[in-house]
């Protein structure tokens, strides 16, 4: 489609599809000291809900659609690859395009094959090759659907878990960005240990969503970058990029190099591999102040959403022109959003933070779209079902679309 802003909403497949059986999470969900105390299930029914789904996006005006592939679906056993499943995800990105609806698929968020993690997960060597050859093949199988591909979403993941776990263990916190519940974590006991050989084959399962060693961090980028030159040698036409969380660091008077360090963690560190991709997908939920000690917790007073964050939609502007300092090509907004039962909050944390996006624009900052998160309620991983991020709610007993106001607030932005 001709390119314009794209004013969309974005998914995950796990969170959204069920049934997830060949995946590590689905494995970790069925497990005693797994740390899921929800099961997916049939999480959102979005793989038999699709068109309904895309029906509606289109009914409120938005124009484009963040989703990922899932990779355990494709490839349920290494070299072996489904294709019922790979014939799913070209339904999916057709009936996108037949509603005008731009796809923005991810090749990966969060949940992978569970071989991989059984040949030792995002710490090891071989799974570089893993994901580009698994790369390759989506090429090849989607070749004429792709535009934007998000290689790896929130590269830097294992980057905040560590962070979140420092802090957590300075505070006693047990609130971070994807449900972590710090104690579980720490209950490193050996029915655990067992229960981990049994399932997975070792100890401490390298999977994606876990706190990741610098060589860990170096795989993931050096799978990024394979990934990329891959996508530019079969798919020409399609832009290539790579998504991460970042909050926006503010600092006190004496936090400032506390704050130039967290930035560098968390955002600078990994520029390096960044070169040749097309665009950079941007992730903001909230901010955070740090003083020369660490981060403060929000003021008192201040408004929190269900994932216990300070509601901050401002912070998306401030990281979009922080990271437009270092990064001169197309930011797409790939996830940005609050979990709330109160609609109203949402719309208006959806105008406050679109109104930032297009001050950087009339600043020369090249922003190409907006994807809220989440099109609809979800699993939120280790958070359950509990936390409401949706432009539309789910009836967990019929499945039931409920559109809130918020989903036709933004697609008249897109009108």
């Amino acid at each position: 489609m001709t390119h314009r802003f794209w004013y969309g909403a974005a998914t995950a497949g796990h969170q959204v599809e069920g049934n997830n059986t060949n995946s590590d999470i689905w494995a970790l969900e069925q497990m005693k000291y797994g740390g899921y105390p929800q099961k997916s299930g049939i999480a959102a029914d979005h793989y038999h809900r699709y068109r309904e789904d895309i029906d509606l996006m289109k009914q409120a005006g938005l124009n484009a659609y963040r989703f990922s592939l899932e990779w355990a679906r494709i490839e349920p056993e290494k070299g072996k690859f489904d294709e019922k499943e790979v014939r799913h995800y070209r339904d999916v990105m057709e009936y996108c395009l037949k509603q005008e609806i731009e796809p923005v698929v991810t090749l990966f968020h969060f949940s992978s094959p569970k071989w991989l993690i059984e040949k030792g997960g995002w710490e090891a060597e071989s799974t570089v090759e893993d994901f580009r050859s698994y790369t390759a093949y989506v090429c090849s199988a989607y070749h004429d659907l792709l535009h934007y591909v998000c290689t790896i979403n929130e590269a830097n993941l294992g980057v905040l878990i560590g962070i979140f776990i420092r802090q957590a263990m300075e505070r006693k916190d047990n609130a971070v960005q994807i449900g972590l519940d710090i104690d579980q974590m720490a209950k490193q006991n050996e029915e655990k240990q067992a229960e981990e050989l049994a399932v997975f084959g070792c100890v401490n399962p390298a999977v994606f969503p876990s706190p990741r060693s610098a060589g860990g961090n170096r795989i993931i980028m050096k799978a990024h970058q394979a990934a990329v030159r891959t996508i530019h040698e079969l798919v020409p036409h399609a832009k290539a990029g790579i998504t991460l969380s970042l909050r926006d660091i503010q600092h006190t008077e004496s936090g400032k190099q506390r704050a130039e360090d967290a930035w560098e963690e968390e955002f600078r560190q990994f520029l390096p591999a960044l070169e040749e991709d097309d665009f950079f997908g941007l992730q903001n939920y909230t901010r955070t102040v740090v003083d020369e000690h660490g981060e403060l917790p929000p003021s008192e007073g201040a408004e929190l959403t269900q994932m216990g964050y300070e509601y901050y939609p401002e912070g998306l502007e401030h990281v979009i022109r922080k990271v437009s300092e270092d990064w001169k090509k197309e930011i797409l907004i790939t996830e940005n959003g609050i979990a709330s039962d109160d609609d109203s909050r949402r719309i208006a944390f959806i105008d406050t933070a679109l109104a930032g996006v297009h001050r950087c624009i009339e600043d020369g900052i090249d922003v190409g779209g907006y994807c809220y998160w989440s099109l609809m309620d979800n699993y939120e991983w280790q958070s359950g079902y509990d936390m409401r991020f949706g432009l539309m709610g789910i009836d967990r007993n019929t499945m039931e679309r409920i559109v809130h106001e918020s989903m036709y607030h933004l697609g008249r932005k897109a009108r």
